[in-house]
């Protein structure tokens, strides 16, 4: 018998704020994260803006001496996962440990740590390279340093599919909680890629805005000016648990993991298809046992890139047919934090659910001079209230890999 999933726990930091509540409130406000490039100086890159994480503090439960031990995406990924555990009242007892799963989505990795220790090899020679150099940068070490911290001793392992990973954690870890594999699933994503070489790659690539003299307005999916996406970083975490252990010990519940939806385009390394993206989502309402009318609320994967958002938006109205797809309301908080690459998908779950909760759907900012071919709700400029019963989000990746999520308000 498959079990029901709820969400108890929510967690992040990101170019909106490094808590839930002001993450929340930027976005709901059309506040845009994006500013000049502090970590380095991005003077000779077509590209000179990204959404930082700013005035970040490290966990005070990652050990002084084992922070020198760990990339920066892994002290995200701690610092949204204590946020999420708190958030859910959780103790994870000597009993419960073998219980709890973890399952994190994330794209490049250690980018910062490969970037210094090429360098330190370069200058210095190879017998100057920290013996942590392996350790700080593999990327399922996000989730083995959260299963050694919180005594996570279940199902431990990290999800690698671009710019989806982190909806595929999610996903995975809501059929680990199905199938009686686990009682609770930390899970989510997490990066820190605003690097120089990871900047270059981009930027080489001709995928990020140039918009460099107003980085608050270079993420502007759906606009007709839109040149590409904005780098961020960042993590976020969801607590999710067997609804039945949530209610026996007293949790509140945000909602409902629903359904989950999964494709392969099978056609392009970097340009998408139509069909690969309609099929998740239309897999993720049959999974949730919705009609197309029920969903109230999209979060798009929405980068701002010229071919992307309109191509998603032809999805939508494939997956949900016309009728529902001009009543659904539409947006992509990606104008306001960026793009967190493996990390983005579970931001956006977090907003979702944040949207659900307060019955209001944050706007898509930056939209000037809507495209012509955009015709549906997109939410431009200016939030807006409504009742939210199920929500789709969406996360499309490099490879023509495609995740969607729904999520419903708990009946009970």
């Amino acid at each position: 018998m498959r079990r029901r999933v709820v969400v108890t726990g929510l967690g992040c930091v990101c170019p909106l704020g490094n808590d839930v509540s002001t993450a929340w409130k930027q976005c709901s406000e059309g506040q845009s994260g994006i500013s000049r490039i502090t970590r380095f100086d991005p003077a000779d890159f077509r590209c000179q803006i990204a959404g930082e994480v700013k005035n970040f503090v490290m966990p005070a439960l990652i050990p002084p001496k084992e922070i020198k031990k760990m990339d920066t995406f892994i002290h995200y990924a701690i610092a949204a996962t204590e946020q999420a555990i708190l958030d859910s009242g959780l103790q994870i007892s000597e009993s419960l440990e073998t219980e709890v799963g973890v399952s994190l989505g994330v794209g490049i990795g250690g980018l910062p740590t490969i970037e210094s220790c090429h360098e330190t090899l370069m200058t210095k020679g190879p017998s100057r390279i920290t013996p942590f150099f392996l350790p700080m940068t593999l990327l399922n070490m996000s989730a083995g340093q959260i299963s050694i911290l919180f005594r996570a001793r279940g199902y431990n392992a990290c999800t690698v599919s671009a710019c989806a990973s982190s909806n595929h954690s999610i996903g995975n870890a809501a059929r680990i909680i199905e199938r009686g594999d686990a009682k609770v699933m930390i899970t989510g994503g997490a990066e820190a890629t605003v690097t120089p070489l990871a900047m270059g790659g981009f930027s080489a690539m001709k995928a990020l805005s140039t918009r460099n003299d107003m980085p608050e307005k270079a993420s502007r999916p759906y606009d007709r000016d839109r040149d590409g996406f904005v780098l961020s970083e960042g993590s976020a975490v969801l607590i999710l648990e067997d609804l039945e252990f949530a209610r026996a010990r007293g949790a509140n519940i945000y909602c409902e993991v629903t359904g989950y939806g999964f494709s392969s385009d099978a056609y392009h390394v970097t340009s998408p298809s139509t069909d690969g993206p309609a099929r998740s989502i239309a897999m993720a309402l049959k999974d949730a046992g919705l009609n197309p009318e029920q969903v109230d609320y999209i979060n798009a994967h929405g980068t701002s890139t010229p071919v992307g958002d309109i191509n998603e938006l032809s999805a939508i109205k494939l997956a949900l047919g016309t009728d529902a797809a001009s009543k659904v309301s539409i947006s992509s908080t990606k104008s306001m934090h960026g793009h967190l690459l493996g990390a983005a998908a579970a931001l956006e779950a977090v907003l979702t659910i944040k949207a659900m909760q307060n019955s209001f759907i944050p706007p898509t900012i930056n939209i000037e001079n809507i495209d012509p071919e955009c015709d549906l709700d997109v939410t431009p400029n200016s939030g807006k209230e409504r009742g939210i019963e199920h929500a789709i989000s969406n996360s499309f990746g490099f490879g023509g890999t495609n995740a969607s999520l729904a999520f419903s308000k708990f009946k009970g």
